[in-house]
């Protein structure tokens, strides 16, 4: 089954500018994402979808294949443009996050794993525990339920599921982390972070994109309720950990800490 990954990649950021082309490592932080891509035992191909030519000739420079796109409000609509109209063999595509250069490559196995499994299922996501207060409460951190069997039931920015009759459930003392701002959480808490790594069937991916931002969607500003609201299945695969995403000048700054510290 021809599995396609695609990045999307716009040039301009609002809390970091041209972030994808961020260099202080030698490489682009793009570079290292699709470095990291590359490792995927899954992936039959990598495609980076960009608006922008000079991100295009970054991409060529390291060897990479780059598609130029029109003007998209979301990237999952830039990836559904490239996949229509380059991919046709493409039966499974993944949207890999163009800002996480510590990308595990099992990651991508696993939520391509996710959608293999069951033929009838359109989408896949990953979701990580929770660990400390901080997260579950943070309106920044998607939060996602599922049922039994691993499909999504909803996401939210608030900490779902709310638990009506305690602040946390703690079947021991929690252990605290540098503050209780950062308190830990019991191992057996329910809180689910979601992971922005997604796999789709490619007609529904062409499908989806098709409909209409949908109401809960504009309500928390999340793509994934467009495809719940629909009906379509979400399956949800746990992971134990996560990359860490790239949204502002600190965190490009401990990132080129840890890129130096490793290099040591």
């Amino acid at each position: 089954m021809h599995t396609v990954g695609v990045i999307p990649a716009r040039l301009q950021s609002t809390r970091l500018p041209r972030k994808l082309l961020l260099d202080e490592t030698g490489r682009t932080l793009l570079q290292h994402t699709w470095e990291a891509a590359r490792g995927a035992s899954r992936l039959d191909e990598l495609i980076v979808a960009t608006d922008s030519e000079e991100i295009a000739a970054v991409v060529h420079g390291f060897g990479g294949r780059a598609e130029l796109t029109g003007e998209h409000p979301s990237g999952t609509d830039r990836v559904a443009e490239v996949v229509h109209r380059c991919c046709p063999e493409a039966k499974i595509v993944v949207n890999v996050q163009g800002d996480e250069p510590e990308l595990d490559p099992e990651t991508i196995d696993r939520v391509v794993e996710a959608i293999e499994v069951t033929p009838d299922t359109p989408m896949a996501t990953l979701a990580t525990p929770i660990r400390t207060v901080a997260e579950r409460d943070d309106p920044a951190c998607v939060k996602v339920v599922t049922a039994a069997d691993g499909r999504a039931l909803y996401f939210s920015r608030s900490p779902i599921p709310f638990v009506r009759d305690a602040a946390a459930p703690a079947p021991s003392p929690p252990r605290v982390e540098r503050g209780p701002e950062q308190g830990l959480l019991p191992a057996d808490s329910p809180w689910l972070l979601h992971v922005g790594l997604y796999a789709y069937r490619t007609d529904f991916l062409v499908r989806l994109t098709s409909l209409p931002p949908s109401p809960l969607e504009q309500l928390e500003k999340l793509e994934q309720l467009r495809a719940l609201e629909a009906g379509a299945t979400i399956r949800v695969a746990t992971v134990e950990h996560r990359a860490v995403g790239i949204d502002t000048p600190e965190d490009y700054a401990r990132f080129v800490e840890r890129q130096v510290r490793r290099a040591a």
